[in-house]
């Protein structure tokens, strides 16, 4: 289990190392670009299957005790340590990281960004994924924050040279608000390792706030749940994201929403929630008035761009659906509950399943459509899915109604869970201010549902149909492959939460009560 993990956080740093190295002879197939794409499958590959096995040898009868542990001295003078393990937080999050990584590969080997060299871009692929695998395995303050901005560079030469149109500003704009935040989160880590006497996540989880003073709490809180918040998003700290999701390719797009927002979310969970619950405490009611703000503002935007007119693009109009479905992410943890947090938690890899599909199947549709536009889509030569590729549009409409949160599907238990421990918060809590954001969260519901499925009457549906239309090619067998495995995990979350919240429960119940042991 040890060897597991730190393989599943290496392999793909070596991979990448790999990658840039010519390919032997008898293994270049038909071209050396053809070589390293499939490099990049297999890499990939042999992670997702490592995280599975991780998985299965992972012990479910407790899954609140820190397992496949490696804890090694790196820095004596500053007790920095290699510290990795996994619990039933992070756990999900690394099979999660793992799938989208490879489906994102095996997308790749077929439909190859335009750009330049695929070995650049399959080196830059697997460092990201090296990054934000390290991000929910590492245990120590240091090493999250090194793992935590590993993954920006990466990102940022994915958006920057094989983005579309806008890809330079919208790729500096990520870098300048990630960095900026970045900053200002070393310093509050700095400022608890120093004041504890310690960077190991879980021995400060474990004692649960004592050895800090309120007001260091307070700093603390303040200057890590900013930088968490520019990754989440969080309004009004969003803005970096609409542009970056419109021009990234459409793998960027899916690894950016599926997991790089999870990381953000993921430092409010694992670090202030246990290590500084006072100063939480404080900042809870505000960070969930900014929550239900984005949730409303998300929705209000996509409503915005889908009006016919507007010449709204579909993927902006995704990008703004998850700063409202962030929005619910962060409201649950504001609860301070076990059930908010619980369905904090679900409702990240509930989005990171559908909002991933999501953006294949915008991307689809681009490809054989030439544009995201709406207006183009839905207008007299428009793109009417159903009838002119039927798959398609069932997926779409599918991943449309899953994100709306329709009951059995894996959108639905995380944020009626969040609105739960909403509705009765944490001791100390103004219950009034959060029966206040319920309702908003809840009104936030009805928003969603009314655009994406305007989303789907619009461009599955279109307009009239032109006399001699252009045929499209329909679902292609490397799609299925790659988005497969997507549905059936939304299908199977839905049907069957508990396969996920009896993980996460037990170890959230121990990291509220005082960390994990």
């Amino acid at each position: 289990m040890q060897f597991l993990l730190a393989l599943i956080v290496v392999g793909p740093l070596a991979g990448a190392a790999a990658a840039l190295l010519p390919a032997p002879p008898g293994l270049k197939g038909k071209s050396p670009d053809q070589a390293v794409l499939r490099h990049g499958v297999t890499v990939t590959g042999v992670i997702l299957l490592a995280a599975i096995v991780l998985a299965l040898g992972f012990d479910h009868d407790h899954p609140s005790t820190m397992q496949a542990t490696t804890d090694i001295s790196w820095i004596g003078a500053l007790d920095v340590r290699i510290h990795l393990g996994v619990d039933g937080i992070s756990l999900p999050l690394l099979v999660l990281t793992a799938l989208l990584t490879f489906l994102c590969a095996l997308y790749s080997y077929f439909k190859m960004p335009t750009g330049p060299s695929p070995k650049a871009f399959v080196a830059l692929l697997l460092v990201l994924e090296s990054g934000t695998l390290a991000t929910f395995a590492v245990l120590d303050l240091v090493l999250f924050f090194l793992a935590f901005e590993t993954v920006l560079i990466p990102m940022y030469f994915l958006i920057a040279r094989w983005g579309g149109a806008g890809r330079g500003p919208a790729a500096g704009k990520f870098i300048l608000y990630t960095l900026l935040g970045s900053v200002v989160m070393l310093l509050g880590l700095l400022l608890i390792g120093i004041e504890a006497g310690t960077f190991d996540m879980v021995a400060l989880a474990t004692d649960n706030g004592r050895g800090l003073t309120a007001s260091v709490q307070l700093v603390a809180v303040l200057a890590i749940g900013l930088g968490l918040a520019v990754k989440t998003p969080m309004w009004p700290l969003h803005s970096w994201l609409p542009d970056a999701h419109t021009a990234a390719p459409t793998v960027g797009s899916v690894l950016l929403a599926g997991v790089l927002l999870k990381m953000g979310t993921y430092g409010f969970v694992r670090i202030v929630l246990p290590i500084a619950p006072d100063g939480m405490r404080t900042f809870a009611p505000y960070l969930a008035a900014f929550a239900v703000a984005g949730i409303i503002y998300g929705s209000l935007a996509c409503l915005a761009l889908v009006r016919p007119g507007n010449k709204g693009d579909l993927k902006r109009l995704i990008a703004y659906s998850s700063v409202g479905h962030m929005g619910f992410v962060l409201l649950g943890i504001a609860t301070m509950t076990p059930t908010g947090v619980n369905g904090a938690l679900f409702a990240n890899i509930a989005h990171g399943l559908i909002t991933g599909l999501l953006f294949f199947l915008v991307g689809a549709v681009k490809d054989r459509y030439g544009t995201a536009d709406l207006d183009t889509l839905a207008g007299a030569t428009g793109a009417a899915l159903y009838g002119r590729a039927p798959r398609l549009g069932a997926l779409l409409a599918f991943a449309a109604v899953a994100s709306l949160g329709l009951p059995g599907l894996a959108g639905f238990w995380g944020e009626m869970l969040a609105l739960f421990g909403a509705f009765d918060p944490a001791e100390g809590l103004s219950r009034p201010a959060f029966l206040t954001f319920t309702a908003i969260g809840a009104f936030g519901t009805l928003l969603t549902a009314a655009y994406l499925l305007l989303v789907v009457r619009r461009v599955c549906m279109g307009g009239p149909r032109p006399a001699a239309e252009t045929a499209i090619p329909d679902v292609q067998a490397y799609e299925f492959a790659a988005w497969t495995p997507l549905v059936a995990l939304t299908v199977l979350a839905g049907l069957w939460p508990a396969v996920l919240l009896g993980l996460t429960d037990p170890a959230v119940q121990q990291l509220l009560a005082g960390g994990p042991r």
